[in-house]
């Protein structure tokens, strides 16, 4: 999500880029590259080759104007306009090392180019240098202090470091500036959710609501996913972003119909093919995947980190592509050469999503799967992974892909992930030696007023307990301590654990008594890690995608009695089994049996299963039917 903010912020500095062109009128590009190229020619001046680079800019014809900024530049290596829109368009093309080159060059013969520094911050964000885009977008503020979106890109930047508080800060600078400014509303929201700050925030909730529900391109999808905004607004922001940012493109036939019984060829795509959530879950799968029946072949856009998880994928797949320096085009253009069946994409709106591979077509079937928890809202996604909990069929209609329905979880796992060790001790992790521990191993933009008040009513039914939180920022930890005090809890109850190793976070769960889930968002792979490690998960369901993970992952696992049916039984049952140690003794070791024996953490039949959903999908492609809903059969046995 972060970054694809950052690239959109390019694509206007883009829009912005027409330094140097001549004031005489504006031709419509079609009209007006003919006559351009012939202007050009006949009088090869720098001016003229930039504004025949801006009139193939405009009809992106990315290449075509990259030659022709070069030849400005080759003309008059002087001419900062030239070498400033060269930058740009080599960031479009995923040349960043030379995009930031470009922009040195801009910066050097224009120091006071805002939009300069801004461009370089931006390849350098796509280069994973942060730090050093931070600067950039510093330098920029101190040229043009007003302006709205150097503090916008600051404070997606702040952001990717981890420094939420100062990312806030930036952006209310940006949106006192500008309020209207693109996708600005959302990003504020999320950050000021992500350090618990709740002054006036059901007022935000529904001004993002009416900003939805005008069209406005008010929130990047995911941001919307975790407020309480309504199924059927979500499914309007995630069309008003692909609408804006990634309409569909009419591209080549994609990937003719090849006749039976050659093999499927399935084309995994994220960035998180290393040590990450995404990974940990779908690792197992592929290793298990039918080679009989299916290729396997991943395609990597992310940072190449040569960690143990990454080496696992790799040796799981049949062919395992770095695409990171590729543009969409080429990536589309390459998975549609070789034959891809069907496209997963891994991402959706989370962070270093490629919509844009997916707009282009990389194959004639295309699914968004696992990584995002909710309609992507574009025409061109077929399919979404889904199961009868996350989504029941009544509540289809706030979904633009048809569902693919498995018969009990969406979520795979990995049973080769190391079971949690035992030597941590409650005086280790910073907790009283006795009492009841509740946790919540979520991220802090997740908690909200109204889950807080049930926490905050729980705790203060069972004497001595504690609440067990994940610290995102020690500006949360501090929100969340007043607001504890505020509801008559002492704060020194709510005790805060940092972010470890995954090893040492798994351990965390052994002296935990029961996870708190919360709502509308859910915990998704946390749930998961709660439950492998012996941890009872109490969750009630939502009413969309996100809110209603937790209860899939319980269903699989054959324990709906920690399914509460609204938030006054899920209170209840909280203080319940924390009053009763033999009731929750009881559900530990269900959980403990249950982990072994139901479908939730067999791989081995979830990957029969996903692999029907595939052969249906290819199948109805081959007959020339369209994408349509359709439910998995269970398979007998483990």
């Amino acid at each position: 999500m972060l970054l694809e903010l950052l690239r959109f912020l390019r694509d206007r500095s883009i829009s912005l880029a027409r330094s140097g062109r001549e004031e005489s009128g504006h031709l419509a590009p079609e009209g007006a590259l003919e006559r351009l190229e012939t202007v050009a020619n006949a009088d090869p001046t720098a001016r003229n080759f930039n504004d025949l680079g801006i009139a193939n800019l405009d009809l992106g014809r990315m290449e075509a104007a990259l030659a022709a900024f070069e030849r400005a530049i080759a003309i008059d290596p002087g001419f900062s306009a030239a070498h400033f829109n060269s930058g740009n368009v080599l960031g479009e093309l995923q040349r960043h090392e030379a995009a930031v080159a470009r922009y040195d060059h801009a910066i050097a013969l224009n120091p006071g180019s805002a939009d300069a520094h801004i461009g370089r911050g931006n390849a350098l964000s796509e280069l994973g240098r942060q730090e050093a885009a931070l600067e950039s977008y510093s330098r920029a503020i101190a040229l043009q202090a007003e302006y709205a979106e150097a503090h916008f890109n600051h404070g997606v930047t702040l952001r990717q470091l981890n420094r939420t508080p100062e990312a806030l800060e930036s952006l209310e600078r940006a949106k006192r500036l500008n309020p209207e400014l693109d996708y600005l509303y959302g990003m504020w929201l999320f950050n000021k959710m992500a350090v618990c700050d709740w002054r006036g925030i059901e007022g935000d909730f529904r001004s993002l609501d009416e900003k939805i529900e005008r069209g406005e391109s008010a929130s990047a999808p995911f941001p919307v996913l975790i407020t309480p905004s309504a199924p059927a607004l979500q499914r309007k922001a995630a069309e008003n972003w692909i609408r804006v940012r990634y309409p569909p493109v009419t591209v080549p036939t994609a990937n003719a119909a090849r006749p039976r019984p050659g093999k499927i060829r399935l084309g995994y795509f994220s960035a998180d093919f290393h040590d990450h959530a995404t990974a940990r879950l779908v690792v197992e799968l592929f290793e298990l995947h039918d080679r009989s029946n299916f290729e396997l072949i991943a395609f990597s856009f992310g940072a190449a980190k040569a960690d143990a998880m990454r080496r696992r994928l790799h040796a799981a797949c049949d062919d395992f592509i770095d695409v990171q320096s590729r543009t969409d085009a080429q990536v589309a253009s390459t998975s549609r050469e070789m034959g891809i069946d069907i496209a997963l994409d891994l991402k959706g709106f989370s962070q270093e999503s490629r919509t844009g591979i997916f707009a282009l077509r990389a194959a004639p079937v295309q699914v968004n799967y696992l990584a995002y928890p909710g309609t992507m809202g574009a025409p061109y996604i077929d399919y979404l992974i889904a199961d009868r909990i996350l989504i029941p069929d009544e509540d289809r209609r706030h979904y633009t892909e048809k569902i693919a329905c498995l018969p009990h979880s969406y979520q795979p796992n990995d049973t080769r992930r190391p079971a949690p060790g035992l030597g941590l001790t409650r005086e280790k992790a910073g907790l009283p030696p006795a009492g009841f521990v509740f946790c919540c191993f979520n991220n802090n933009f997740k908690i909200l007023p109204g889950m807080f008040d049930c926490w905050m009513r729980i705790l203060g039914k069972v004497d001595g307990s504690v609440l067990w939180l994940l610290e995102d920022n020690a500006v949360a930890s501090a929100n969340l301590r007043v607001e504890a005090a505020a509801r008559g809890v002492e704060a020194s109850r709510l005790v805060f654990a940092p972010r470890v190793d995954l090893p040492d976070h798994m351990a965390r769960h052994c002296i935990a008594d029961l996870f708190l889930d919360t709502l509308p968002c859910n915990a998704h792979t946390t749930a998961s890690d709660a439950l492998w490690a012996g941890l009872p998960v109490l969750t009630y369901a939502g009413d969309s995608f996100a809110g209603r993970v937790a209860a899939s992952l319980l269903n699989a696992l054959r324990m709906p009695e920690l399914i509460a049916p609204d938030i006054s039984r899920y209170e209840g049952l909280a203080v319940s089994l924390a009053k009763d140690p033999d009731k929750l003794e009881v559900l530990r070791q269900a959980l403990a049996r249950n982990r072994l024996e139901s479908p939730l953490f067999n791989t081995a039949l979830y990957a029969r299963h996903i692999e029907a959903a595939y052969t249906t999908m290819h199948e109805r492609r081959i007959l020339g039917l369209p994408p349509e809903h359709f439910h998995v059969r269970p398979i007998a046995g483990r």
